[in-house]
């Protein structure tokens, strides 16, 4: 199978900063993909390098097998909807479909037309007279008639009420399953990628710091909760994630049958959490400096 997206220590260096780097992720098709991450991690830069809007600076990525935007071909196979829902304040929404057509050579002129029909927008009134849900949703709908194979949605929901958050990601899950689509997304709110994804990635300090299919990692992590003692003392399969006051998260493929700790499953937000620690991380980093 066609991965969706592959990159080899990747990385995209503005002056002297790093906002990716060292990025090595294998996607395989048919996912719904949460990309996940504090502000500043590097979710943007990642998804523009997959829409061949940004050219590395160390690595390399090849999405659906191919060169980001490397012709009109590659282009015509992404969809990008980008994290202010971009769409045009002055011109109408029929306006919004005709320009789609005339630059999208697999643009779908049936589906565009049912999907406006369905949400109820007026094809004569103007983007800008739209609700923020309702730029969304067509800004949704764009990308979607562009059939493409893989659709990168960059925060789309970031700034919309808790309805039309909901209302956006159910009809994402219905075009997803209708039109057999890859989806990359990111978002700040885990709760929307709880309902949606399933395959995530973490970024941050803008490196990827776990990814895999959620049912895996979730079944793979585990909290600890018992005694305080070096988390070097644990067993050499049981890596520490976080550590808090006797608290652990622990990643391991095996059971862990030591009875002094109790053990308890964790929610998608409690892994991330775990993985975005920066207290741990850089508690981990100081102690491997003095070591060395």
């Amino acid at each position: 199978m066609t991965a969706v997206l592959q990159a080899q220590q990747l990385g995209k260096k503005y002056g002297k900063r790093w906002a990716l780097r060292e990025c090595t992720i294998d996607i395989p098709q048919g996912h719904v993909v949460g990309l996940v991450g504090p502000n500043g991690a590097g979710k943007t830069t990642l998804l523009k390098l997959a829409g061949g809007q940004l050219e590395p600076t160390a690595g390399g990525i090849t999405v659906l097998g191919g060169r980001p935007a490397a012709g009109p071909a590659q282009l015509a196979r992404v969809g990008f909807v980008a994290q202010d829902t971009p769409v045009y304040a002055g011109l109408s929404v029929a306006e919004h479909l005709r320009l789609g057509a005339r630059l999208n050579p697999r643009w779908d002129s049936v589906m565009a037309r049912e999907r406006i029909a369905r949400l109820g927008l007026d094809p004569a009134h103007r983007a800008g007279k739209l609700s923020g849900g309702q730029r969304a949703q067509l800004a949704l709908t764009l990308g979607l008639a562009k059939r493409p194979e893989l659709l990168i949605l960059d925060e789309p929901v970031a700034s919309l009420d808790p309805l039309a958050r909901r209302e956006f990601l159910q009809h994402l899950m219905e075009a997803t399953v209708e039109h057999e689509l890859s989806v990359l997304l990111s978002s700040h709110l885990v709760s929307d990628l709880e309902r949606v994804c399933d395959y995530l990635i973490v970024l941050v300090d803008s490196r990827v710091r776990v990814a895999g299919e959620v049912d895996r990692l979730l079944a793979t992590h585990h909290r600890l909760t018992g005694p305080r003692r070096d988390p070097d003392r644990l067993p050499a399969d049981q890596h520490v994630i976080s550590a808090r006051q006797g608290t652990y998260v622990v990643r391991t493929d095996g059971p862990i049958h030591d009875p002094a700790w109790t053990v308890s499953r964790l929610s998608l937000e409690d892994l991330v959490l775990a993985y975005m620690d920066k207290h741990t991380a850089d508690n981990r980093r100081v102690a491997l400096e003095v070591r060395r």
